[in-house]
């Protein structure tokens, strides 16, 4: 059994399961801390299928690409979610999901060479920073931390180097834009 594999599928079944809980609002009880363990269980399985699929030696183009893909359907659909919810603010949701469909543009153009584009730090900081950012939203703290709440700053701080992330991604491939001009 391919387990890198069944985590990734996994992460993808949960997206509608989390978005589900948080549109629900009072519908279900305690639906925003059930969304927020899924939510994190299935964050937590990005970092185990890849560490597991390289230990192991599963790794396959299909692989890496249905693992890239569940990590992008987790975070934009929980956003849209939230969008729904008021819990994040629509341009920094914008902002994120546009970064993840550009550079998964990117990806796709460098792999039309038989090249690949290999995760940067700035992307698995931004990953990271995403995903608790994100959780935060799913479970918003009471108070506030000045003049907003702390998922707030969390998202604000996310955005930022989701956007610093898009930048590093750009000018390290910026031939592929020349060359293809």
């Amino acid at each position: 059994m391919n387990v890198p594999l069944f985590l990734t599928v996994g992460r993808i079944a949960a997206v509608p399961v989390v978005m589900g809980l948080v549109i629900s609002e009072d519908d279900i009880n305690h639906n925003f801390g059930i969304a927020a363990a899924v939510f994190t269980i299935a964050a937590l399985t990005d970092y185990a299928d890849g560490y597991l699929a390289r230990r192991w030696g599963q790794t396959s183009v299909f692989g890496a690409f249905l693992d890239l893909t569940a990590d992008k359907l987790l975070v934009t659909g929980t956003l849209a979610a939230l969008l729904v919810v008021d819990r994040v603010n629509i341009w920094l949701a914008f902002v994120i999901i546009a970064r993840e469909i550009a550079i998964m543009a990117l990806r796709g153009v460098v792999a039309s060479d038989g090249e690949t584009l290999p995760p940067s730090g700035w992307g698995k900081w931004k990953a990271t920073i995403q995903f608790v950012a994100i959780g935060l939203a799913i479970v918003r703290l009471e108070d506030k931390w000045g003049p907003l709440f702390l998922d707030q700053w969390a998202i604000t701080l996310a955005t930022a180097i989701t956007l610093i992330s898009a930048v590093d991604y750009v000018v390290r491939y910026r031939s592929v834009f020349f060359e293809r001009a």
